[in-house]
C-alpha cells in the first residue's frame, strides 16, 4: 500500500493548500481499479486538517477570524483559565484548535482520481503563530 510523507512549511496561522500534492500522489500510485481511500494524517498537535471551499480566497480570511475569536491567544484576559504557557500564548490555544478540527481525514479515490467536489481543496490548518514545518502522512489503501 503506497503511502508517502509530504512537507509543508507555513509562514504562521492560517490555511494552506495542499490538494495538487495529494492529486499527484493518488494518480502515481493507484492501481488495479482505481478505488480505494486516501488517508491524510497529519503528524502534529497544533494543527489541523480541513476540506474547504478553495474559489473564494475570503472563506479563508472568515475561518481565520471565527477561529480567533473563539479561541484567543492566552494573553486575552478572557483565557485566564490557561495553565499551559510555557511554549507562548499562541501553544494552547493552538492545541484546543487542533481538538476542535481534525488530524486525520479520509478521501475516497474512484478511477484514481480524488473524489473532491467541484470547489473542495485540502488544507493544512496551521494554528501556530510562528513558521513551522509540518509533515503530512499520505496513505493510499485499495
Amino acid at each position: 500500500m503506497p503511502q508517502t510523507v509530504i512537507t509543508l512549511s507555513t509562514r504562521g496561522q492560517g490555511l494552506y493548500e495542499f490538494t495538487d500534492p495529494a492529486a499527484d500522489f493518488v494518480r502515481a500510485s493507484a492501481s488495479g481499479s482505481g478505488e480505494g481511500l486516501l488517508t491524510v494524517f497529519v503528524r502534529h498537535t497544533s494543527c489541523s486538517l480541513l476540506i474547504q471551499e478553495n474559489a473564494d480566497p475570503d472563506v479563508k480570511t472568515d475561518l481565520n477570524a471565527f477561529f480567533r475569536r473563539l479561541v484567543p491567544p492566552s494573553s486575552d484576559p478572557s483565557m485566564r483559565w490557561i495553565v499551559h504557557t510555557t511554549e507562548g500564548p499562541d501553544d494552547m490555544p493552538a492545541h484546543i484548535k487542533a481538538a476542535l478540527t481534525q488530524v486525520s481525514i479520509g478521501i475516497p479515490v474512484m478511477n484514481g482520481r480524488l473524489t473532491l467536489g467541484t470547489w473542495q481543496g485540502i488544507y493544512l490548518f496551521e494554528h501556530r503563530d510562528r513558521p513551522h514545518r509540518r509533515e503530512v502522512v499520505l496513505h493510499l489503501s485499495a
